[in-house]
């Protein structure tokens, strides 16, 4: 998108360069990107690509942006108690934190997992953090202690969860505190409650809520769900116990889908949030 940017920018600057009355040299448009000094901060100083390890980005982005901000942000800036923000998450769901810490002058780490690499959430942040390898791709955003101590050794005083991954995680909430950062999001104790589904329903129940038929603990084996289906019968939903946004979740009609929607909703959860567990109601 950068290079595209600078394509744009450079064809631009010759039409302008060439705007006294007659039509420029298509030729002369043509442009050697890799001889182009992409520095966004100008000079003549040339970018070379940044390594695969923790890494600041002060020599792409300028770090003081006071200079562009206006009065609005300036204000809005007064309201964050934070210096540094980081995003525990990946892709579209860090941008949008960053894009967020920038509104409020706040500076903005991320992390990333090795084959996120060249993911813009990694190029767009101040500082970016590679995570050691958790067994895949998505493990390495679920390892709660890597996260952590990324935080800690970079001076990290908040953590953004996003959605999925840890932001439903009432140990990740916990680590948070107990590391002195603060989790931007609910409490332990909410998380607690309505992070695990099953428990959310003992809450409802208490509180004298009427509750369709489900179970009261997270399934871990396609024979309980078949049990249940025998005992209530059918349509059911299948739900991560923990996690959301739709991640782990099927809606089962008939009995021969049952064992193989409940293995790829539990697989699924497993994958997403780090734990296999379903919880399964009438629908």
């Amino acid at each position: 998108m950068r290079l595209l940017s600078a394509y744009i920018i450079c064809i631009c600057c010759q039409f302008v360069k060439n705007a006294h009355g007659f039509v420029p040299n298509i030729n002369n448009l043509r442009i050697n990107i890799k001889s182009t000094n992409m520095n966004p901060t100008g000079g003549n100083k040339k970018l070379t690509p940044l390594p695969y390890k923790n890494e600041s980005h002060d020599d792409i982005l300028p770090s003081d942006t006071n200079s562009w901000k206006d009065s609005t942000h300036e204000s809005l800036s007064r309201l964050c108690p934070f210096k540094k923000i980081m995003a525990a998450n990946r892709g579209e769901i860090a941008v949008r934190i960053g894009r967020a810490a920038t509104e409020l002058n706040v500076r903005f780490a991320s992390i990333y997992a090795f084959e996120d690499r060249n993911s813009a959430h990694r190029w767009d942040s101040d500082e970016s953090y590679l995570l050691p390898a958790s067994g895949t791709p998505v493990g390495a955003y679920l390892n709660i202690e890597n996260i952590i101590n990324v935080a800690k050794e970079n001076g990290v005083d908040a953590i953004h969860p996003g959605y999925g991954f840890l932001s439903e995680s009432a140990e990740f909430a916990q680590a948070c505190k107990d590391a002195g950062i603060t989790f931007v999001g609910p409490s332990v104790e909410n998380l607690q409650t309505f992070g695990d589904k099953t428990k959310a329903r003992e809450l409802a129940i208490s509180a004298g809520v009427s509750v369709v038929p489900g179970t009261s603990k997270p399934l871990t084996t396609s024979e309980e769900a078949v049990a249940f289906v025998e005992e209530y019968g059918l349509p059911i939903m299948i739900k991560a116990a923990k996690g959301g946004g739709g991640k782990g979740m099927r809606v089962v009609n008939k009995k021969e889908d049952l064992i193989p929607l409940f293995n790829a909703a539990s697989s699924e959860a497993l994958a997403a949030f780090g734990d296999g567990g379903c919880f399964v109601e009438r629908y």
